[in-house]
C-alpha cells in the first residue's frame, strides 16, 4: 500500500510533505521487506537507523541554527506514523529521542543547546528519556530517585525501567527529586554516557521488538551541577509535563501507524480471499470490520494533528495530546484484533505481519502514561478549564 494520505487538515508546507513522502518511500522500499525477519530474530536495526540518520529522522525537533530540520509539530507526527507502518520500533528508537531534543531545545541554557542539540540533530548523539521506576509507573510524583548537591556535584542514587535507547543513548534526561519535600524539587539532569550508571538488564517484552528496553541503576553516580535542564533545579516536573505533550503526540502517532497498517494488510486480505464465491469484504461482518477500523483512524489522526497544531500554536496541549494518545491507542488495538479476525487461522500464524501488530499494539495503551491515567488528566483538565462557580459553597 502506499503512504497514509495525508489529512487536507494537516498544514504542512511544501518541504515538510516532501519529508513525510521520502519517509514513506523509506518504510516501503527498505523497511517492510526486512522487518519480519529483524523483528523475529529481535535484532537491533543498524541499518535501517542509520539510514534514518542520513534521512534526518533524528532531527525533526532541534532547530535549523543547530543542524536540525525544524519542522511542525504536525510534520513530526506524520513521520513518526509512517515509521510505526513500517515497525513501531523504529517509530519508538526516534521518540524518546525527540522529546528529549525538544526538551533541550525549549528549556536548555545556551551552554547545553550548543553541546547536545548538533549531534542530536545527526543522531550521532541518541538520546534516552529515564521517568519510570519499579513499583512506581505513571504515579511520577511517589519517585524515589534522587540527586543530592554537594561542592558543585548532584550524586545520584536510584532505579529507572523501561527506558528505550538506553545502551545506546549518550546522553539520559533523567527526570530525579531534587528537594526533599514529596511534590516539590524535581529537576531534569542531563546524564553523559560514562557516568557511572549501570545498564542492569534489558526487559524481555511481547512485542516491540529489536529495540532494547532497559533497567538502569544510578549509585552514587556523580554529574555536574551545570547538568540540570536549564541550569536552574526545581523546575523538572512542569518541564517534563511538557515534554509528554509531545511525547503523547507522538505514541498516538505510532498507534495511528500500526493501526493503519492492520488496516492496510487486512483491507488487502479482504479482496484476496474468497469464500462462498465472493471475496470476503462482501461479507457484512468482515465489510463491518473494515468500515469501522478506516472511520475510527481517520478520527484519531485527525485528534492527533489537532494536539500537534495546538503544540505548534504556542497553546497548552496536555489535554488534547491525552486525549489523541487515549483515543488512537485504543483504537490501535481493536483494529489490530480485528486485522487478526479478517486472516481467520493465517492471522495466528507469525508469516503475517498482523500477529506482529497485535502484539505491538498494547504497548501504546500502557506506555507514555496509561490510559487509565490519561482519562484522570483529561477529566482533570476538563474541569480546570471549565470550572462552576458553586457560589463560594465548599
Amino acid at each position: 500500500m502506499a503512504m497514509t494520505e495525508i489529512p487536507l487538515t494537516a498544514r504542512l508546507s511544501d518541504e515538510e510533505r516532501t519529508i513525510v513522502e521520502i519517509v514513506a518511500d523509506f518504510v516501503d522500499a527498505q523497511v517492510k521487506p526486512a522487518v519480519q525477519e529483524l523483528e523475529h530474530a529481535n535484532t537491533y536495526p543498524e541499518q535501517l537507523i542509520e539510514q534514518m540518520k542520513k534521512l534526518g529522522v533524528f532531527g525533526l525537533l532541534a532547530p535549523a541554527e543547530y543542524g536540525g530540520v525544524d519542522v511542525s509539530t504536525g510534520c513530526f507526527a506524520l513521520v513518526a506514523q509512517e515509521l510505526a507502518r513500517g515497525w513501531m520500533s523504529l517509530a519508538g528508537s526516534m521518540g524518546s529521542h525527540s522529546v528529549v531534543t525538544y526538551l533541550i531545545k525549549k528549556f536548555g541554557s545556551d551552554q547545553q543547546k550548543a553541546a547536545y542539540l548538533p549531534r542530536l540533530a545527526t543522531g550521532e548523539l541518541r538520546a534516552a528519556m529515564a521517568l519510570t521506576e519499579p513499583g512506581g509507573g505513571s504515579d511520577l510524583q511517589a519517585m524515589r530517585t534522587r540527586a543530592v548537591l554537594a561542592d558543585g556535584t548532584w550524586t545520584v542514587d536510584g532505579t529507572k525501567t523501561w527506558i528505550t535507547n538506553a545502551r545506546r543513548a549518550g546522553i539520559i534526561a533523567l527526570l530525579c527529586r531534587t528537594e526533599p519535600k514529596q511534590g516539590k524539587g524535581f529537576s531534569i539532569l542531563l546524564v553523559e554516557k560514562g557516568t557511572g550508571y549501570e545498564v542492569s538488564k534489558d526487559l524481555p517484552k511481547l512485542g516491540y521488538k529489536g529495540v532494547e528496553s532497559c533497567e538502569l541503576v544510578f549509585d552514587g553516580v556523580k554529574v555536574p551541577e551545570s547538568a540540570v535542564l536549564g541550569g536552574a533545579s526545581g523546575s523538572g516536573f512542569a518541564q517534563m509535563m511538557q515534554g509528554l505533550e509531545i511525547g503523547r503526540i507522538q505514541v498516538a502517532s505510532r498507534a495511528l501507524g500500526v493501526g493503519q497498517a492492520a488496516l492496510d494488510d487486512a483491507l488487502r486480505y479482504a479482496q484476496e480471499r474468497h469464500t462462498f464465491g465472493q471475496p470476503i469484504w462482501q461479507h457484512q461482518s468482515i465489510g463491518n470490520y473494515l468500515a469501522d477500523a478506516s472511520t475510527k483512524l481517520r478520527a484519531a489522526r485527525l485528534l492527533t494533528l489537532d494536539a500537534a497544531a495546538r503544540v505548534d500554536a504556542g497553546q497548552r496541549a496536555d489535554l488534547e495530546a491525552g486525549q489523541a494518545k487515549l483515543f488512537a491507542s485504543e483504537v490501535c488495538m481493536e483494529v489490530a484484533l480485528n486485522a487478526v479476525r479478517v486472516h481467520g487461522g493465517y492471522g495466528y500464524s507469525t508469516e503475517f505481519d498482523v500477529e506482529r501488530y497485535f502484539r505491538d499494539a498494547p504497548l501504546m495503551i500502557v506506555g507514555e502514561g496509561t490510559n487509565e491515567i490519561q482519562r484522570n488528566v483529561i477529566a482533570k483538565q476538563l474541569v480546570s478549564r471549565n470550572p462552576v462557580d458553586d457560589g463560594g459553597r465548599r
